[in-house]
This record gives C-alpha cells, structure tokens and sequence, in this order.
C-alpha cells in the first residue's frame, strides 16, 4: 500500500499506479543506451575542461567514512568522474558549493573500463575537502574493450570474463560479468584498488545477483571482497563495500555487505510504497518483485541500507518521474522523503548527476538526458538540496 510522505504526519492512503507507469516492458534495469556507452574518451589536450597535471594521491590515508553521515549527505554523482555528461569543471563547481558529503557512483565502469587518468584530472578541481568517493562496479562488460593489465603484461581478455548466456544482452559485444570467471575477479582486484590509489573508498556492485551466484558458502566474491580489504588496510585507509542486491532474502549473503542499495519506486504525487515489492511489476505472487529494500523483509537483514531515485532511461523511472515535477513539488518530494528514510536510519540520497530519459519533456542539466540541480541549468533545485542536506528546515 502507498505512503504519502509527510514531515509531521506519515498518512497512508490508496493511490492508483500512474498511467505511465502502467505501460508493459521489461523491469527498470540499466539498459544499452545508458549514458555511459559511447561517451568519448578524453585527454589532457581535448578535455572539456582543460588540461591539469594529475595529483599523486597523498601518503596520509583518507579519513574513514562515516556511514551516519553518507546516509544524512549522501549524493548522487553518477559518472562525475567519467565525465557522464561531459560537464566536469561545473560539475566540480556544483560538488565545492554542495553540503554533499558522499558522492555515490562517481567513477563509472558500464561497457567502459574506468579512465583513472581523467578520474585523477576531474577529482583535482573539487577542493571541498572531507568527501568520501563512490566507485560503481558495473554488471556490463564491452567485450572488444582494450585494458592494460600491468601485473602480466596483457590486455584483460574481456570476453573470458562473461556470464555463460549473457552474450550480447546489453547489446552487440557485450555481456554479464561472472565472479566464477578467474579473469573477471582479477579484473575488478586491479580497478578496486588503482581506485583506492586515487582515494575511492566506497565500491557497489551493480546487480549482484547476475554477477555471482548468491551463495555466501561457495561465492568468489567474498575472496575478492577480503583481497580489497586487505589492499585497503595495507595503506592504511578504510572502505566500505555494497550492493544492489534486489529481492535476495539470504541474510548471511546481505551481511557480507556494508550496504545494500536500491531505487524508491516514485509516484507522481510524490508518494511511495510500504510493499515488499513495487505494484509495477508485482501484481501477484509469482510476478517480478523489484524490491523496496526499506522494508523489513530486506533491512531487517542488511547491515545498512541506501534509498535514491532510480534510473533505467525509460519513460516513468523514478527520475523521470521526479523531473517532470514542478520545482516546488521536486523541493517538497526530497524533503518528505529524505526525513522519512533518514529517521529511520536508512540512508536517502539526493540527486547531483543522474540520467533522464532524452524526451522526458522535463527540466534538465548539462544535457537532456541528465538531471542536476545545479543553477545554471533549468531545474534549479541547488539551494533547497542544499537546504535539505544541511539539516535546515
């Protein structure tokens, strides 16, 4: 049943799914028109925003990060520094004038292998000090991708790393990823920890359930997850590590995690729902569950949970949805929903960079087919986010 989020009062009250929302097709998953795919590769020479010198990562480790504070300042910064939306230098500006205290998915890897250089180039123009930085390991591979692995010498054989029957599935050369493939495990070893070199400290695998096998017993990534931590502590410095894990109900399997991570299931009106389940897709035992992870079926099991508006790139997403409102109703929708999550220990993070449909016919940022708040752009929601994340009322 839906909640309509208020400050003072939580009404719950019976609202009808959205027309939008009603349209058949498959369940809001990344899909291979993601912004990620097909973003040019940039340099020092052709970067939009201009050339840096890379800054050597400093020998004094970074601070731990505070789970309590990335659930209350906790952002969404997707690609930030993989140039998602080839806005980098305002994108810096709108993070150094930000209450954002956690930047989450901020290095990218869908059907990309991460671009540490450019990482390096973009992290140097934010001087706000005290960020922790979020790294998104994706369930997409390019197969024909070229990446240097230095340790032996080689290109990784990225068609080694797929999932048996997930060829093509995000498109032509490309698959699912599987931890029971030796080359994928070494694969995200090497980019977890030239990740932490750059001072990265948060890391979330995307769609778990089509990288491994669930099974906390017999998973290959508990002994990827131990090498991170171990590479981790040998400079000193702290991280944590989530997942999205979907309806996965293995208690022992959610603990292997820091977080768990999902999407809100936003209504037009701003309300949500207490379900299990979204009404979307779940009809009737026996229908797809895309799982409310705040409810107790799944946090009850988790160590800690993280809420953000979802994206897919279709029509009637949570972003989608959120963006088409009016800026009052936009400002009102975090507010209720960020007090609501977050007085009950469950981090909700705000928009900074997120994709929109390219025909949402909303406000947008940098380009139509990414969301910011930033004031330059036509949503102009940055001092309310701020507002919010501050604490102010």
């Amino acid at each position: 049943m839906p909640i309509l989020v208020t400050i003072v009062v939580f009404v719950v009250g019976i609202f009808a799914v959205p027309a939008i929302l009603d349209k058949p097709g498959i369940p809001d998953i990344p899909l291979p028109q993601h912004p990620g795919q097909g973003l040019e590769q940039q340099t020092a020479k052709d970067s939009s925003f201009g050339p840096i010198e890379i800054v050597t990562p400093k020998e004094t480790p970074p601070a731990p990060p505070s789970m309590a504070r990335m659930k209350q300042q906790g952002c969404i910064a997707d690609g930030f520094l993989s140039d998602y939306g080839e806005n980098a230098n305002n994108m810096a500006k709108l993070i150094n004038r930000s209450q954002c205290y956690y930047l989450h998915r901020a290095l990218e890897t869908w059907l990309r292998p991460p671009d540490f250089e450019l990482a390096q180039k973009i992290k140097a123009r934010v001087n706000k000090q005290d960020l922790v930085y979020g790294m998104f390991i994706a369930e997409a591979l390019d197969t024909k991708a070229n990446y240097f692995y230095p340790p032996e010498n080689r290109d990784f054989e990225f068609a080694k790393m797929c999932r048996d029957g997930s060829e093509n599935k995000w498109g032509e050369h490309t698959c699912q990823p599987s931890f029971e493939k030796r080359e994928y495990m070494l694969y995200v070893q090497y980019i977890t920890k030239q990740a932490m070199d750059m001072g990265i400290q948060s890391f979330m695998f995307g769609q778990i359930f089509l990288q491994d096998n669930n099974d906390p017993n017999r998973s290959s990534l508990s002994a990827v997850m131990s090498s991170m931590h171990g590479y981790a502590d040998s400079k000193g410095m702290k991280i944590v590590i989530g997942a999205q894990t979907n309806d996965i109900e293995d208690e022992s399997y959610l603990r292997m995690f820091d977080y768990i991570e999902g999407g809100v299931g936003l209504h037009t009106d701003g309300s949500i729902e207490s379900g299990a389940c979204f009404s979307r897709w779940w009809k009737k035992t026996g229908d797809w569950c895309w799982a409310l992870l705040w409810n107790d079926k799944f946090s009850s099991k988790a160590n800690n949970v993280f809420i953000h508006l979802d994206w897919s790139g279709r029509s009637g997403d949570d972003m989608s949805t959120f963006a088409r409102m009016s800026q009052n109703e936009r400002f009102k929708t975090m507010q209720q929903l960020h007090a609501y999550f977050t007085s009950r220990n469950i981090g909700f993070f705000l928009p900074f960079l997120a994709p929109l449909p390219v025909d949402n016919g909303s406000c947008f940022g940098p380009k139509k087919r990414f969301y910011s708040p930033d004031n330059r752009y036509t949503c102009k929601d940055e001092e309310t986010f701020n507002a919010i994340l501050s604490g102010k009322k």
